[in-house]
């Protein structure tokens, strides 16, 4: 939708933001604990450019993700997808997978995907901010500048049923009190001027809970 943005509007735009302190993973009332998960992608390092396969101006699937040892007492896994840098009120949610199973370590190309009411595992692909169930592919305003893509994995203490198609709302309020540890990973994108260069750091992202 936002590639028909023309430039000069998107520019006019470029300081309006939602902010990354809206952030799933920076919500102070998940208490995120000090225990990380190391997140990384084999397509794109912490910090680098998405490459376009994975946005609305390629084939627009979801990219690739693995992680390291989860702590123990871990039942089930969350992810949730957001781009802090959209011009709105909040960070547009680009993708929400929900009850992946404590001995996943991956997630293939393309897994976040509409799922119905879910897998027989129990894992449960969630909505977009367009109200899709599935992937929403990055497609930021021409002209607004790098768009961070936060992909954030949390390890959670119980597995609990937030019923089929959750949002993001929905993974909040079930998150509370059950996060053990999370994980961060950044992928960059823009449209219609140069990629802005970015310090590249080794895959998965380290953060520094509160």
């Amino acid at each position: 939708m936002l590639e028909h943005v023309p430039g000069w509007l998107g520019g006019l735009l470029r300081n309006i933001r939602a902010g990354h302190a809206k952030l799933v993973i920076v919500d102070p009332d998940l208490q995120l604990g000090s225990t990380v998960i190391d997140l990384s992608s084999p397509a794109f390092a912490n910090q680098a450019r998405l490459p376009v396969r994975f946005t609305a101006d390629g084939e627009g699937v979801s990219p690739p993700l693995v992680w390291g040892p989860l702590p123990e007492g871990t039942m089930s896994l969350a992810l949730i997808v957001e781009d802090p840098d959209a011009p709105a009120p909040s960070p547009i949610v680009h993708g929400i997978v929900w009850g992946l199973p404590a001995d996943e370590h991956r997630l293939a190309e393309g897994a976040i995907a509409p799922d119905g009411d879910g897998e027989q595992d129990g894992r449960d692909v969630g909505r977009n901010s367009y109200f899709g169930e599935g992937w929403l592919p990055p497609d930021p305003p021409t002209g607004h500048g790098n768009h961070d893509y936060v992909f954030q994995l949390f390890a959670l203490a119980t597995a609990p049923d937030i019923g089929s198609n959750p949002g993001r709302s929905g993974l909040v309020k079930a998150m509370r009190g059950n996060i053990l540890a999370a994980g961060m990973l950044v992928g960059t994108y823009s449209r219609g001027e140069d990629a802005e260069l970015r310090r590249s750091e080794p895959a998965g992202a380290r953060i520094a809970p509160a």
